[in-house]
């Protein structure tokens, strides 16, 4: 990332499937990062269903789309903030959210988490920190 790089904040308050919000912020996303972005993404609201296990989209007839959140580290978006209060209000705890990690190269490759479950307070000033925000 070049020290001027502006960072970019991708707010997903949808639920995964029943609109095309959720795919269409993975699709700027994967954009933005092979841009050379500062991507970070928060998820609030429905959007913290985007991240939960074993998601079942027959009933939709959708393509399950949320293994792609495990290959952002590869183009180095590895900021996943999940708002705590979101997740209480939907019944849901961070053992419900899937996996997502990334290699770490300034610290020999050390595969580490993506996902940080912030509060309304923490999500407020990182959001304060950005660039861009774009909302979906």
């Amino acid at each position: 990332m070049s020290e001027d790089a502006k960072k970019f904040l991708y707010v997903n308050r949808k639920a995964p499937y029943g609109t095309i919000y959720a795919l269409e912020s993975l699709e700027v996303v994967l954009i933005g990062a092979a841009f050379e972005q500062e991507v970070t993404l928060a998820f609030l609201d429905d959007g913290v269903y985007q991240l939960a296990k074993g998601q079942e989209t027959a009933g939709v007839g959708m393509k399950n789309f949320s293994p792609t959140y495990r290959a952002l580290g590869d183009y180095d978006v590895n900021k996943f903030y999940v708002e705590r209060e979101s997740l209480e209000e939907r019944g849901l705890t961070e053992d419900d959210l899937q996996e997502i990690t990334y290699e770490d190269e300034d610290d020999d490759w050390a595969e580490k988490p993506s996902i940080r479950v912030v509060n309304r307070d923490e999500m407020k000033k990182i959001m304060s920190e950005q660039d861009v925000i774009l909302s979906f």
